[in-house]
């Protein structure tokens, strides 16, 4: 699209960075998140950040979490010159006062923002930021890496039968954060556990599958899950791990559950649709821009796992219907989600924001 692009990472050998190099883009080597534990080191962040853009010398600074954004805005201060743009990947900064006023109040003329949900976008315009410093962007999808190919690969590794009814919540372990006041996982694990238990005194030929890992220093947390799913689900209830196939064995789950408590659109609603697979997922955050009830899917508060078992128990009831709202849940995925239409829109917010014309040279 024109538009010459640098990346740095953590690590510029592991992770994303092969991937951005076989799409020619410059990777350097910088860790820019701030750590809660070790706050000596910002300094040292801010430094290093300070001598990154003094190297790159970018058009446009683009940011996509909120420990970097705020390092990038204390390294170059209110007045510098250069746009900094903020893709706000998840709201949950933004439901905590001190952090949403902090982002407000370390910005400056030149800080922008893409929201990608309608609750974040909504949220920067009651904390009093200008529209015209606000955009709507969802995050980009490779839709075609999603067919919906029912393979039983998932079945046959868990020693499910076809004909069980399978429900699969497809998330990171995250530990509660003491910073933020947070008992449980943000994600929703307990409820998932607890609406489990009510669903199979029911249904007791139901089955789930939590699909996904502890991420970061969560893995003595996910250990307590697991213990907790054991004495709660009698055997019903499998963990799988991290998988780098989600895309092939969702089709296996008959149900999405996406329970958090805190969420953007959450790419497993996205990754469960373009599945054709149906979802019950709870009012927060960007999750109904998505999983609208009775139109794609089914919405309950969050923390309340009696009604999550009561929507669950309802979608398994009504196939037909399941069926229908997963197909207008597909066809709104595509919509929103396809990666070169997200792509095309931070292109434009780019250039609006730099006020070049759109043939000139430009360095993200």
């Amino acid at each position: 699209m024109g538009i010459e692009v640098v990346v740095a990472l953590p690590s510029d050998t592991d992770g994303l960075a092969p991937r951005y190099r076989e799409a020619n883009a410059q990777v350097l080597k910088a860790d820019l998140d701030p750590s809660i534990r070790e706050p000596w080191r910002l300094i040292e962040t801010v430094r290093k950040c300070r001598e990154l853009v003094e190297c790159v010398r970018p058009d446009v600074i683009h940011v996509h979490h909120v420990g970097p954004a705020y390092v990038m805005r204390l390294a170059l201060g209110k007045n510098s010159p250069i746009p900094r743009v903020f893709q706000v990947q998840g709201p949950l900064h933004l439901e905590h006062a001190a952090f949403s006023n902090l982002d407000v109040r370390l910005a400056g003329p030149q800080d922008y923002w893409i929201a990608t949900c309608q609750w974040t976008y909504q949220k920067y315009l009651q904390l009093g930021v200008e529209s015209n410093r606000v955009f709507l962007s969802y995050m980009g999808f490779d839709i075609g890496a999603f067919n919906g190919k029912r393979t039983g690969r998932l079945r046959e590794e868990l020693g499910i039968p076809a004909g069980a009814p399978l429900i699969g919540m497809v998330a990171y372990v995250y530990a509660p954060k003491w910073f933020l006041g947070q008992k449980t996982g943000i994600k929703g694990h307990e409820d998932f556990i607890a609406a489990l238990h009510e669903v199979n005194k029911v249904r007791p030929d139901v089955r789930a599958v939590v699909i996904g890992g502890p991420w970061g220093n969560a893995t003595s947390y996910e250990r307590r899950l697991r213990a907790r799913a054991a004495r709660s689900s009698n055997g019903q209830l499998r963990f799988t791990g991290f998988r780098s196939d989600v895309s092939v064995i969702y089709p296996d789950v008959d149900l999405a559950v996406v329970p958090s408590h805190s969420e953007n659109v959450s790419s497993s609603s996205v990754e469960a649709f373009l599945s054709g697979v149906p979802v019950v997922a709870t009012n927060v955050g960007g999750l109904p821009d998505l999983v609208q009830d009775k139109k794609t899917g089914w919405l309950v508060p969050p923390g309340k796992p009696a009604l999550l078992a009561q929507a669950i128990l309802e979608a398994l009831a009504d196939p037909v219907e399941a069926r229908r709202r997963a197909t207008a849940g597909r066809k709104l995925a595509r919509e929103l989600f396809e990666v070169e239409k997200t792509a095309r829109e931070v292109a434009v917010i780019y250039r609006m924001i730099v006020a070049h014309d759109p043939a000139s040279r430009l360095c993200a």
